[in-house]
């Protein structure tokens, strides 16, 4: 059985801020469980016994070898992807990197990663959820997007 297809999955994301107030994105890969092409608020599926902070923490280590530490819930997304047939149930956090620099880790997953200024982002090829992201982030930082 497939997480999010035969039954509701639980994803996570990590909306990831520098020093400059910009935000990390990636682009999702041919190989991406959906939405292959679209960028994203990096994150990923919680396992089994796994809280979600934990999850988020680790899909940072995974994906992109940085030590993150989540600072604020933004919200819950219900990241419905019809098209694919897919229901996720998504919490975002604004979060920080502790360590490291952002590298893809995970090729074929992800095509590409970059820091971007918010107010530039509604401009890009999103995901569902980056969209649901990006309008809690409107609501809770506008001056992030002048």
């Amino acid at each position: 059985m497939k997480k999010g297809v035969d039954y509701i999955g639980v994803g996570v994301g990590a909306v990831i801020f520098n020093d400059h107030g910009r935000a990390f994105m990636a682009k999702r890969g041919n190989k991406s469980r959906n939405e292959a092409g679209k960028w994203e608020f990096p994150g990923g599926g919680v396992e089994f016994g796994e809280k979600v902070k934990d999850a988020i923490i680790r899909e940072m280590k995974e994906e992109f070898g940085i030590t993150i530490e989540p600072l604020e819930l933004l919200g819950v997304n219900d990241h419905l992807i019809l098209n694919e047939k897919q229901h996720w149930v998504s919490p975002s956090f604004a979060c920080r990197i502790i360590s490291g620099n952002p590298s893809i880790l995970e090729p074929g997953k992800l095509d590409q990663i970059g820091w971007f200024d918010l107010k530039d982002v509604d401009r890009m090829d999103l995901s569902l959820v980056a969209i649901s992201n990006l309008k809690l982030l409107k609501e809770k930082y506008p001056e992030k997007f002048k």
